[in-house]
């Protein structure tokens, strides 16, 4: 995984499914409502995006393949294959179930774990990955990305490459508002508010923000670390700083965080995870040391513990 998976022999680019639309407000709990309210059935697939799903919505059929699309790749919802059944899933079930801790996505954190679902989703959001985990400069524009991500993928189709980054763009990047675009267009998109893109003076011109996230919790941080690890080096009870600042599908490149904002949540992860991990900088070796009873699917327990965290502050 040198490289990272979209350079594996066999991938197959995906910049198609969200039907152009960037993610909007309320669409992920709309559908995991939805979801929710029929996985109980057996076949519930047709009951969640049948012919009906455009009145239940109140939007275009493909508006609704594209909240489908969108609350997929977010984790909030999961389609086994080879089945016609659609449930909800532990990360959705945290955001958006009864007791859910965000159901209207209003704090940070509930946004940086689906920024982190997106841009680490390799296998439906080529280019949501590569932008995060393969660009390097800072600056870019539009037609730089499509030169660069069709040089890798000769065979994708230019229009299909083109909307997908205007989608790309649009889903971090606040639109300005003008006579012909409203409020709403120019907010569409909950993860603007993370401030992960800015728009530069140059015309279609726009810079990725890197340095210190000040609204991106610890045990945010954590579960993301997690994620990689589990997808990176299973097996391996340590993972060097090295990997987790740089490497692809890292916390450090799709939070688009310095080494030194790695370095300083580092040194204290072993008192937000109760020493299950620890930082290790014995014999030079900076690393991160898992115990032996560590659960890699314990890691929505420490998201969970930033959302009782920002409860407690509100509180005081």
């Amino acid at each position: 995984m040198a490289r990272g998976p979209l350079y594996q022999q066999d991938y197959k680019p995906q910049f198609s499914g969200h039907e152009t639309f960037p993610l909007r407000y309320g669409w992920l709990k709309k559908c995991y409502d939805r979801v929710s309210a029929t996985e109980q059935e057996s076949d519930n697939k047709s009951l969640c995006w049948g012919d009906d799903a455009i009145a239940r919505f109140g939007v275009g059929k493909n508006m609704v393949s594209s909240m489908r699309h969108w609350a997929t790749v977010a984790g909030i919802i999961e389609e086994p294959s080879g089945t016609n059944q659609v449930k909800t899933t532990p990360l959705g079930q945290l955001l958006f179930g009864v007791d859910g801790v965000d159901p209207f996505l209003e704090y940070p954190n509930s946004l940086w774990l689906i920024h982190w679902k997106l841009a680490t989703e390799w296998k439906k959001k080529t280019t949501w990955y590569w932008a995060f985990s393969h660009y390097s400069a800072v600056n870019f524009d539009r037609e730089i990305f499509i030169k660069y991500l069709q040089r890798d993928w000769p065979n994708a189709a230019q229009t299909t490459v083109k909307n997908d980054v205007a989608c790309f763009v649009r889903t971090y990047a606040a639109q300005p508002s003008s006579a012909k675009a409203g409020r709403d267009d120019s907010l569409e998109c909950p993860l603007t508010e993370l401030g992960l893109i800015k728009p530069v003076s140059k015309r279609d011109g726009f810079r990725f923000v890197r340095g210190q996230k000040t609204t991106l919790g610890d045990g945010t941080f954590v579960y993301a670390l997690i994620e990689f690890w589990k997808e990176f080096s299973p097996a391996s009870s340590t993972l060097s700083f090295e990997a987790i600042a740089h490497k692809p599908g890292s916390p450090g490149r799709v939070f688009l965080l310095d080494e030194n904002d790695v370095a300083d949540r580092l040194s204290h992860i072993d008192s937000v995870t109760n020493n299950a991990l620890r930082w290790s900088e014995t014999a030079g070796l900076k690393q991160v040391v898992r115990s032996p009873e560590f659960d890699f699917y314990s890691a929505l327990d420490f998201v969970q513990k930033d959302f009782e965290c920002s409860n407690e502050r509100e509180v005081a």
